[in-house]
């Protein structure tokens, strides 16, 4: 009986890691490179992600004076944790990374036209971390590509299913 209980907490802290998804950045874009970054947020703001109040869908990074901040990234404030404050939910956000992923990131924007898609924000060590990817928009006929192999996967899957089922 133990052991189960032991499995339900470890399922429950895997599943409680994940703050918010960008599920539309990988239909949009096709991403290469993935960044772990950290991000300097207030007080407020990590209430606000405590109660569930983040959404990164509309965000993406952009670079300025060698320093990535991200913007579009909404952060509900809640009415009691920000009273004496002037909270702005959209305010832009310094990403923070090591120098060397700072420059590659740099490099791969300036010269081959990436570009910086947040594809999740997650707890890591009692601290807020973001997934970022160096993306490149997809055109319209290979979000129909992507989803028709989606399509044929599922329905690989439902064919091999029905076979082990009647064999």
């Amino acid at each position: 009986m133990s052991k189960n209980s032991a499995k339900d907490k470890a399922k429950n802290a895997t599943a409680n890691k994940t703050i918010a998804l960008n599920k539309r950045a990988r239909h949009e874009y096709s991403l290469e490179d993935r960044f772990e970054a950290g991000l300097a947020l207030q007080g407020w703001e990590v209430k606000s992600i405590r109660a569930g109040r983040g959404n990164i869908v509309d965000a993406y990074a952009y670079i300025k004076d060698g320093e990535i901040f991200l913007i579009g990234a909404q952060i509900t404030p809640l009415i009691q944790a920000s009273t004496h404050v002037v909270a702005n939910d959209r305010r832009e956000r310094k990403l923070l990374l090591h120098r060397s992923e700072i420059d590659k990131l740099v490099g791969k924007v300036e010269r081959d036209g990436y570009t910086i898609v947040p594809t999740a924000m997650y707890w890591s060590k009692n601290k807020i971390k973001l997934e970022v990817a160096l993306a490149k928009g997809k055109q319209t006929h290979d979000k129909r590509d992507a989803e028709k192999d989606r399509d044929w996967a599922r329905e690989k899957q439902r064919t091999m299913r029905r076979h082990n089922r009647d064999a």
